[in-house]
C-alpha cells in the first residue's frame, strides 16, 4: 500500500502500529493467563473436595469469558481508533494511490490485513509472555507452598483460542477503522496529510442513531431500577438499558467530549499555550474523541464495578449491624471480591491508556507542520513542550472525569436493580473513595507519560524541516 518500502516507510509503519501490536499482546495473554488460571485452581480444588470442581471451573468458565471479553471488547476500540487515527494521517497518499488507479476498496483491504498480520504477531507475542506468566507462577505456588504439588495441564490446545480471537478481532477493528479510505477523493492528492473535519450524511446518521440509543437506553435504565424497588429481575432490564447507552455514548463520542474538554480547558488559564492546547483538543472532534474514548471507557468500568460492589457491602453491613462477626466476615469476602474483579477489569483500562498515550503520539505526528509553523513564529521548544503537556493533561482529565460520572451512574443504577428489592426503597450511591482518589492520580500520571514522547520528538524537528512536511 505504500510504494516501494524504504528504511523511512518501515520505521513509520512500525510506529503506527506499535499500539496495535501492545493492545493484542496484552490482550492475548490475558486471555491466556486466565484460561490457564481457571484450570489451575479447578485441579486444586479437585484435590481438595471431591465432586465441586466441575461447578468451580463452571463458575471459574463464566467469569474467565466475562473479563476476557471485556478486554477483547476495549482493545477492538481502541485498536479502530488507532487504524482511524493512522488512516487521517495517510490520506494524502492514499488519495495519490486512488489517482493512479486504485480502488478503494483494494486500499482497505490492505489496511485490514496490516492489522491481521500485526494483530497475528501480537496475540503470538501475548501467548508466550502468557505462558511464560503463567509457568513462572505455578512453579513459585509449589514451590512457596500455597499451590498444591499436582500436574497441572498449562499445554492445553484451549490457550489457542484467545490468540485467533485477537488477530481476528485486530483484523475487524483495522477494517472499522480503515472506513475513512472509502471517502477518501484522488483531487486530495494535491493537498496536506492532515485531518479534515468530516461532515456529511454519514455522520448525521451517526448521530441521530447514537441518540436514539442513548435516550431508550436511559428509559429502560430507569424502567430497570422501577422494577428493582420490587423485583430482583430489574437488573437485567437495567442491564440492557446501560449497554444501549453507553454503546451511544461511544458512538456519540464526536459529540460528548468536546464540550467535555472545553470545560476542562478553560481550567488551565489563558496563556497562549493553554488556549491553543484547548483549541486543538476540540478543533477536530474525530481526532479529540478517538483518543480519549478508550480511556473513558476504561474507568467507567472500573468505577461502576467499585460502586455496586462498595453499595452492595454498605447494604450487608447496615442489615447485619447486630451480628459483627457475620458482619465483619461479610465485609471480608467483599473485599476479596471486589479486588479480584477489580484487578480483572482494570486490565482493560491498562490497554485504553495505551491507546491514548499512542492516539496523541500519532495526532501529534501528523501535526509536524503546524508545530513548525509554531515554531517559526517564535514560539519556544518549552512553550511547544508545554502546549502539549496541557492538551494531553485535557484530555486524561476530561476522560478520567467523564469516566468517574458514567461509572457512578452506572455502578448505582445497578446496584439499585439489584438491591432494591431488599429495602424497597432508592438508595445513594456508596463512593469507593480511594479507588476515586488513584484514578485520579493514575491520570495525572497518564498525562505526563503521554506527552513525553510527542513533546520530544515535536521538538528535535527545526522549524524549516517541519515545514517542508506534506
Amino acid at each position: 500500500m505504500a510504494g516501494p518500502l524504504s528504511s523511512h516507510n518501515f520505521s513509520a509503519q512500525a510506529r503506527d502500529h506499535a499500539s496495535t501490536l501492545t493492545v493484542a499482546a496484552l490482550g492475548s495473554a490475558f486471555g491466556v493467563v486466565l484460561l490457564q488460571a481457571t484450570g489451575i485452581i479447578a485441579t486444586s480444588v479437585e484435590s481438595d473436595v471431591v465432586g465441586e470442581s466441575d461447578s468451580v471451573r463452571l463458575a471459574l468458565s463464566i467469569v474467565t469469558t466475562v473479563f476476557t471479553v471485556i478486554a477483547f471488547y476495549v482493545g477492538a476500540i481502541v485498536t479502530a481508533n488507532t487504524f482511524s487515527t493512522i488512516i487521517a494521517g495517510r490520506v494524502r497518499q492514499i488519495a495519490l494511490l486512488r489517482l493512479i488507479g486504485a480502488q478503494a476498496r483494494t486500499v482497505r483491504r490492505a489496511v485490514a490485513t496490516e492489522g491481521l498480520l500485526v494483530g497475528a504477531l501480537g496475540a503470538v507475542l501475548g501467548l508466550a509472555v502468557g505462558m511464560g506468566i503463567t509457568l513462572g507462577t505455578v512453579a513459585l505456588g509449589i514451590r512457596s507452598g500455597w499451590l498444591p504439588a499436582l500436574e497441572y495441564t498449562l499445554l492445553d490446545p484451549i490457550v489457542a483460542v484467545p490468540v485467533v480471537v485477537v488477530a481476528l478481532v485486530t483484523w475487524a477493528a483495522a477494517w472499522v477503522g480503515s472506513r475513512r479510505v472509502v471517502t477518501v477523493s484522488p483531487m486530495e492528492a494535491v493537498g496536506a496529510a492532515a485531518e479534515t473535519r468530516n461532515v456529511g450524511g454519514r455522520r448525521t446518521a451517526r448521530t441521530v442513531f447514537s441518540l436514539l440509543l442513548v435516550l431508550g437506553g436511559l428509559a429502560l435504565l430507569a424502567l430497570g431500577v422501577i422494577v428493582g424497588l420490587s423485583f430482583v429481575g430489574g437488573l437485567l432490564i437495567a442491564f440492557c438499558g446501560g449497554l444501549a447507552s453507553f454503546t451511544g455514548i461511544i458512538l456519540g463520542a464526536h459529540l460528548v467530549m468536546p464540550p467535555v474538554l472545553r470545560l476542562v480547558g478553560r481550567l488551565f488559564g489563558s496563556a497562549p499555550t493553554a488556549r491553543l492546547a484547548a483549541e486543538n483538543a476540540v478543533r477536530f472532534p474525530e481526532r479529540s474523541s478517538r483518543a480519549t474514548i478508550g480511556l473513558v471507557i476504561g474507568v467507567t468500568l472500573v468505577v461502576m464495578f467499585a460502586v455496586t460492589m462498595e453499595s452492595y457491602r454498605a447494604m450487608m453491613l447496615e442489615s447485619f449491624a447486630d451480628r459483627p462477626e457475620l458482619a465483619a466476615a461479610i465485609d471480608q469476602s467483599v473485599t476479596l471480591t471486589t479486588s479480584i474483579f477489580l484487578g480483572l477489569v482494570g486490565f482493560s483500562a491498562v490497554i485504553a491508556a495505551v491507546g491514548m498515550v499512542n492516539n496523541l503520539s500519532l495526532s501529534v505526528l501528523q501535526r509536524t507542520r503546524e508545530l513548525g509553523l509554531l515554531r517559526a513564529l517564535g514560539f519556544t521548544g518549552r512553550q511547544v513542550r508545554g502546549m502539549i503537556l496541557a492538551e494531553s493533561a485535557q484530555m486524561s482529565i476530561a476522560a478520567v472525569g467523564l469516566g468517574l460520572v458514567l461509572g457512578v451512574f452506572y455502578g448505582w443504577a445497578g446496584a439499585q436493580s439489584l438491591l432494591g428489592s431488599i429495602n424497597h426503597e432508592l438508595m445513594a450511591p456508596a463512593l469507593p473513595w480511594p479507588l476515586i482518589a488513584a484514578t485520579l492520580a493514575g491520570g495525572a500520571v497518564l498525562a505526563v507519560v503521554a506527552s513525553i514522547a510527542p513533546a520530544r520528538r515535536a521538538t528535535t524537528v527545526s522549524p524549516v524541516l517541519a515545514l517542508s512536511v506534506d
